[in-house]
């Protein structure tokens, strides 16, 4: 390693300097993929990364640069505005104007960039001026503009495989320039081990192994221990975002897990979460979602053993209290299910948008006063307990001028059995007494 580069994070030397170098990401690189035409600019054109961290956007954005021979501008939505854009803007018209040559305009994190931001470059990307290349870890179709994304091509990344890192590794121990230059080693197993540790991204993988390293040194070793490696992994945390793709990929899979009765797989996904810094409390309140959306009436105790866990967390906190979501997580993939709750609240709810503001009854309105009694609310309402069997047989609550609905539909699951079988006979009676009332 060189005076001039020691300076820099060795995830930064180490940064791949033609495609050849590059690791992963075979289903977009390798022969006739999409991504190898325009590293070899044929055609070059404006794209967008998509992926998860330290998969190679910008290492990919400045190989495009290089075997397009085209200037290299790189920004970050974090730090830069629609101020920076047209410096580069004007940059580029300069190097047009100067040599012919082209200009890629590397923007990281894009999705920072608000819509008003975002369309400052648009008439550039659409003259040729600029060849645009952004790169984000956030799903393209809900953080940028339609505009931006009909003159780019989207290319979605992949977390890099534990192979993919180990290469990288060995390569950064043994190279003399820009590597460790040899200066420690390390064996197989601690490397995969830092490899894993990493969870897909190249740029932790590289950092554990200058920090591994350097620890290494610290102690007078040439090389990096199994302790080593159990020190600098102690810090390390799973891919978790707590408000981008990753998170909501994951509460998502928690819910379907508990929805397709796979208690396994609920506890594994609320594990990652957990691992991953998010608050118990979020979880607990969608748990509190599952058990009426994907339980309902087949087991009712669902909501009460949801609403018990939240409120153990509360009082207990972490880890105690982590152990009672788990509990009402394993007993709601374990129980049975229904969604005929969810579904007739939805259906009901789009009546009441649609039919207007239909007007109660006048037999089922209140009647507090004697100027309502005088108008007759109330007359004519059949009290149900004074009825046989504690039911109104024929009596229809619903608006007189809206035909009468079936919103809940129990299905064939746990207690729902139960209240299906009454409600078929309850529903049946009405149709009986309806029509003998017709008949009169």
């Amino acid at each position: 390693m060189t005076d001039s580069t020691a300076w820099r994070p060795l995830a930064d030397r180490m940064r791949p300097r033609s495609p050849s170098e590059v690791v992963g990401q075979q289903h977009l690189l390798g022969p006739a993929k999409p991504l190898s035409g325009l590293l070899a600019a044929d055609p070059l054109h404006s794209a967008i990364l998509w992926g998860p961290p330290g998969t190679g956007k910008t290492t990919l954005a400045r190989l495009v640069a290089h075997g397009a021979d085209a200037r290299f501008i790189a920004l970050s939505a974090v730090m830069s505005g629609v101020k920076d854009i047209r410096q580069a803007v004007e940059q580029a018209k300069q190097n047009m104007a100067e040599d012919s040559s082209r200009t890629i305009l590397f923007l990281d994190e894009v999705h920072r960039f608000n819509k008003a931001q975002q369309d400052a470059f648009l008439p550039w990307v659409e003259d040729g001026t600029l060849i645009f290349i952004g790169a984000t870890t956030e799903n393209p179709s809900f953080e940028l503009n339609n505009a931006l994304l009909s003159r780019a091509r989207v290319y979605v990344l992949k977390a890099l495989a534990i192979a993919d890192i180990a290469t990288l590794l060995e390569r950064a121990l043994t190279d003399q320039e820009f590597g460790l230059g040899a200066t420690v080693t390390c064996q197989r197993e601690q490397l995969e081990e830092l490899a894993r540790i990493a969870d897909g991204d190249a740029r932790r993988g590289l950092n554990l192994l200058e920090l591994a390293a350097g620890l290494a040194s610290s102690a007078g070793s040439e090389e990096i221990s199994a302790e080593i490696v159990t020190e600098v992994a102690a810090g390390s945390m799973r891919r978790f975002d707590r408000g981008g793709d990753v998170f909501y990929d994951q509460i998502s899979v928690l819910h379907k897990a508990v929805r397709g009765s796979d208690p396994d797989a609920a506890l594994y996904w609320f594990a990652r979460m957990l691992d991953g810094g998010c608050d118990p409390l979020y979880i607990a309140r969608r748990m509190v979602r599952m058990a009426s959306e994907d339980i309902g009436n087949a087991d009712p105790r669902a909501l009460r053993i949801t609403l018990d866990a939240w409120e153990t967390y509360d009082r207990l906190g972490s880890p105690e209290g982590e152990l009672a979501l788990a509990q009402a997580l394993t007993f709601m993939a374990s129980a049975a299910k229904s969604n005929a709750v969810y579904k007739a609240y939805g259906a009901a709810t789009a009546d009441a948008r649609e039919c207007g503001s239909r007007e109660v009854p006048e037999r089922l309105r209140n009647a507090p006063t004697k100027l309502a009694k005088a108008m007759g609310h109330g007359k004519g309402y059949r009290y149900a307990h004074e009825e046989p069997d504690g039911f109104a047989a024929g009596e229809s609550y619903f608006p007189d001028d809206m035909e009468e609905r079936y919103y809940y539909r129990p299905v064939a699951a746990g207690l729902e059995i139960q209240i299906g079988e009454k409600l078929a006979a309850l529903r049946e009676a009405n149709k009986t007494a309806r029509k003998k009332r017709a008949r009169k």
